[in-house]
C-alpha cells in the first residue's frame, strides 16, 4: 500500500445496468446527484432497450453504497426490477472526472 492509503480506500470501477421502469423518471439526475454526494466519479446513460447503464468509480466503501441505492432506491418514480454489476475492478487512480450523463 502506498503512503496515505487505507485499507478503506482502494478505488474501484463497477459498470452497472439497471432494469425496469428507469427511463423517463429522473433516474439519470439521481443517480448524478448521489454519485456526487458520495463522492464518485462516473457516468450515467438511457440506452435503445429501456435500461439505464453507467459506470462508477472510486472508494470501494462508496462504490458499494452506491451498488446499493442503484439496485433498491433509485429515482422516487422508477421501480428497479434488476440492477446488473460487471467489471468490478480495483484501479490505482479514477479513470473519470466529475459525474455526468451521457447521451
Amino acid at each position: 500500500m502506498s503512503e496515505g492509503e487505507s485499507a478503506g480506500s482502494k478505488l474501484l470501477s463497477v459498470d452497472f445496468e439497471i432494469y425496469g421502469h428507469v427511463q423517463g423518471v429522473c433516474f439519470r439526475m439521481y443517480t448524478e446527484k448521489e454519485g456526487l454526494q458520495l463522492g464518485l466519479v462516473g457516468w450515467v446513460k438511457n440506452t435503445h432497450s429501456g435500461t439505464v447503464v453507467g459506470q462508477v468509480q472510486g472508494p470501494a466503501d462508496k462504490v458499494a453504497e452506491m451498488k446499493v441505492w442503484l439496485s433498491k432506491e433509485g429515482s422516487p418514480s422508477s421501480r428497479i426490477t434488476r440492477a446488473s454489476f460487471t467489471n468490478e475492478r480495483s484501479i490505482d487512480k479514477l479513470e473519470l472526472s466529475g459525474f455526468g450523463t451521457r447521451f
